[in-house]
C-alpha cells in the first residue's frame, strides 16, 4: 500500500520544516509476509516484552503499519548531514531529554520547559563552539526502557519490571505490569502529539534567538550561577551587535529540532518502517535518530540486525569493556561502506575509565578510517545510591566523564562531536551536586523519574556553559 504524504522541497529541516509545493514524498509497506527488514525476527531480540496475547501483537503492529509515518525521509537524509559536519569537527551535537517519556507528562507545559531548556543549553553551545549545534531531542518516542532485571520483588511479591509506558505501567500491581501491546498505538500517539507541540513550538517564535538569550541572563543572575555571568555577558553583545549590525533576526525565530529514541521495542520499530518510493530504501519512521544500548547491542543480535536495514543515522552505545574488535565489527554491520554522518558511537565510560579505556577505540576508528561522530552519555557510567536510599548521580562526576570525553580526543587528534544528556526542564531534585549544592536530603523534595535520575533545568544549563568553556 503506498500512502503520500505532505509535500516538500529542498531542505525540510527537522520537525516542522517549512511545507513548500513540490515532488511529494511517498512510502510503501509490505502487505503479507515478511518485509525485507524483519531479517532480524531469525536473530537472538534482547529485552523485549512477554506479551500474553500473541493475536493481540499481531492486530496491532498491523494497525501501525497502516498509520502515517511521524518523521519524513528529507528530515532524516538532513539530518545525516548535519551529524557528519559534527563527525568533521564543523557542527557539535546536544541530545539531551527524559531518561524514560511517560504518557501522563506528554503535556504542553511539560514540553515547552523541556524544549526551552535545550534551546538554552544550545545556544550558549553555539557561542562556545563557534558552530552549528545539531539539536536532538530524547522526545516523542522514548517511552520504553531495558532493565536489568526481568522481574521485581518488593515486600516478598513479585512481578513484571517496569519496561516503559509503552509496555507496562509503573504501580506495582499484577494488572499494571502485565505487557500490554494496545500501548504501542498509544505510543504511536503520544509521539504525534508530541512531535506537533515540538512543530508549534520550535516555528512559532518561541525559538527566537533573542528570547532565548533573555532566558540565559536570568539564569546567571542568581549568584549560585554568577561564575557564568561573564560568558552570558560576551553572548550578550554578540546578540546586540546583530542587532544593530540588522541581522535578519526572522531567519533566527525558528530552528531544527530532531527526535530520537532507543530503538527498544522490535515490533514497534519494524511495523513503522517504510520504504520510500523516491529511492526505494527503508526509512524508520518513527524517529529521526535512533540507537542501540549498551544491554542489546550484540553484533548477532536482532537489534544491530534491525538497524542496518533502514537508512536513518543510529548510533550505538559503547560501554568500558568495548574492545576494539567489538567496535570495528559495528562498524562493519552498520556502515560497511563508511558513509558519513551514518554512524554516531555514543561512549558511556564512566570518569574514573574513560581517559584509560577511549584512547584506543579513538586510535583504531582513526586508523580504519571510516567516519564516526563520537558524543558522550556522562549519565550511565555514574549512577550512585545515594545515602537516603536513592538512585542518583553527582553532578561533579558527570561533568569529570564529559573533561575525560575531551581529553581522551584531544589527545588522539579526534573530534568530540558532541553530548547525549538526561535531562528535565522541570525543578526536580535527582542529580546531586552542581552550584546549588543538592545534597542526599534534598533528593526527597522532587524526585519525579521513574527510572533514571536527570539532571534538572538549572543543572542542564550549568552544563552546558561548561562544555562551552571546554569547546572555546
Amino acid at each position: 500500500m503506498r500512502t503520500d504524504l505532505p509535500w516538500r522541497e529542498g531542505r525540510s529541516g527537522a520537525v516542522g520544516g517549512p511545507l513548500r509545493p513540490s515532488a511529494p514524498e511517498s512510502y510503501e509497506t509490505v502487505e503479507g509476509g515478511l518485509a525485507p527488514w524483519d531479517t532480524w525476527r531469525s536473530h537472538e531480540a534482547l529485552q523485549q516484552p512477554n506479551y500474553p496475547d500473541e493475536s493481540a501483537l499481531k492486530d496491532v503492529t498491523a494497525l501501525l503499519r497502516q498509520q502515517p509515518p511521524l518523521v519524513f525521509a528529507g528530515e532524516v537524509d538532513d539530518l545525516r548531514a548535519e551529524l557528519a559536519a559534527a563527525g568533521r569537527g564543523e557542527a557539535f551535537v546536544l541530545t539531551g531529554g527524559d531518561c524514560a517519556e511517560t504518557f501522563r507528562e506528554a503535556t504542553a507545559d511539560h514540553l515547552r520547559r523541556k524544549i526551552q531548556t535545550l534551546l538554552q543549553m544550545a545556544v550558549v553551545l553555539t557561542y562556545g563552539a563557534s558552530m552549528p549545534v545539531v539539536k536532538i531531542g530524547r522526545i516523542a518516542g522514548q517511552y520504553a526502557k531495558p532493565r536489568s532485571a526481568d522481574m521485581e520483588t518488593r515486600d516478598g511479591v513479585t512481578l513484571p519490571s517496569y519496561r516503559g509506558d509503552a509496555v507496562n505501567s509503573v504501580e506495582f500491581t499484577k494488572e499494571a505490569r502485565i505487557p500490554d501491546p494496545q500501548r504501542l498505538v498509544d505510543t504511536y500517539h503520544h509521539a504525534a502529539s508530541t512531535l506537533n507541540l515540538i512543530r508549534a513550538f520550535t516555528k512559532g517564535g518561541y525559538a527566537d534567538l533573542r528570547l532565548v538569550h533573555h532566558w540565559n541572563r536570568g539564569f546567571t543572575a542568581n549568584p549560585a550561577y554568577a561564575r557564568y555571568e561573564s560568558l552570558a555577558a560576551e553572548i550578550h553583545r554578540a546578540v546586540k551587535f546583530m542587532e544593530a549590525a540588522g541581522a535578519d533576526f526572522d531567519s533566527l525565530r525558528s530552528v531544527d529540532l530532531y527526535s530520537s529514541h532507543e530503538a527498544l521495542l522490535l515490533e514497534y520499530e519494524s511495523a513503522m518502517t517504510r520504504i520510500d518510493s523516491r529511492s526505494g530504501q527503508a526509512y524508520n519512521t518513527s524517529g529521526h535518530f535512533l540507537w542501540v544500548g549498551e544491554r542489546t547491542r550484540n553484533l548477532d543480535g536482532a537489534h544491530i540486525e534491525l538497524l542496518s536495514s533502514v537508512r536513518n543515522p543510529v548510533g550505538v552505545k559503547l560501554g568500558p569493556t568495548t574492545s576494539v574488535n567489538e567496535m570495528l565489527s559495528l562498524m562493519d554491520r552498520l556502515n560497511p561502506q563508511g558513509e558519513e554522518g551514518r554512524l554516531t558511537f555514543i561512549t558511556r565510560m564512566g570518569a574514573e575509565r574513560i581517559r584509560e579505556v577511549l584512547p584506543p577505540l579513538l586510535e583504531a576508528a582513526k586508523a580504519d578510517g571510516r567516519p564516526v561522530t563520537w558524543t558522550t552519555d556522562p549519565m550511565h557510567g555514574n549512577t550512585i545510591t545515594s545515602s537516603t536510599g536513592y538512585k542518583t548521580r553527582r553532578f561533579e562526576t558527570i561533568m569529570d566523564e564529559v573533561r575525560g570525553f575531551f581529553d581522551a580526543h584531544y589527545s588522539v587528534g579526534t573530534v568530540p562531536g558532541g553530548i547525549h544528556v538526561e535531562l528535565t526542564g522541570d525543578d526536580v531534585t535527582e542529580v546531586i551536586g552542581g552550584a546549588e549544592e543538592l545534597d542526599d536530603d534534598s533528593l526527597r523534595q522532587r524526585y519525579e523519574t521513574v527510572v533514571d535520575p536527570r539532571l534538572n533545568h538549572q543543572q542542564s544549563l550549568e552544563m552546558a556553559f561548561q562544555v562551552a568553556e571546554l569547546l572555546r
